[in-house]
């Protein structure tokens, strides 16, 4: 038998949306690297970007379990000697509630060269309400 492989102009990319208002942070960003790297599709090929659009909805209200809340930083490091700052799960969530959800999923996607084209279908909204109506996007439920 032979492997077929998709042609770009087969590849199909469908549009979900999430609501994330009391869904765990990793339960939810597994699901959302999935979809956006393409392994749900029978077609799937590691080297090709098959991902669809992700649209995520009530980011702010993304919930942690166990003492996580408390615990959890973020590093950022500018490159410079002493560049390194430590921001708080807590701090995070007041200023920027949908980078906690990105950075996420930003780690859970391949580190190569497709990360950076999966990201650009990744939308995040801290409300209820998105301007991709047009798109007719599937509502998918994660428990």
């Amino acid at each position: 038998m032979k492997t077929t492989l998709p042609k770009v102009d087969e590849i199909e990319h469908n549009w979900y949306v999430i609501d994330a208002e009391g869904v765990p942070l990793g339960r939810l960003s597994t699901k959302v690297a999935e979809l956006l790297h393409g392994k749900h599709k029978p077609t799937y090929t590691p080297f090709f970007d098959m991902g669809d659009f992700v649209i995520i909805l009530n980011a702010d209200k993304v919930v942690l379990t166990g003492q996580k809340e408390l615990a959890k930083e973020y590093k950022f490091y500018s490159g410079y000697p002493s560049g390194q700052r430590t921001v708080s799960y807590l701090q995070m969530k007041a200023k920027k509630p949908d980078n906690i959800v990105h950075h996420a999923v930003r780690g859970m996607l391949p580190k190569n060269k497709l990360r950076d084209r999966m990201l650009k279908r990744l939308k995040i909204y801290t409300g209820n309400v998105h301007n991709h109506q047009a798109q007719k996007p599937v509502e998918i439920k994660i428990s």
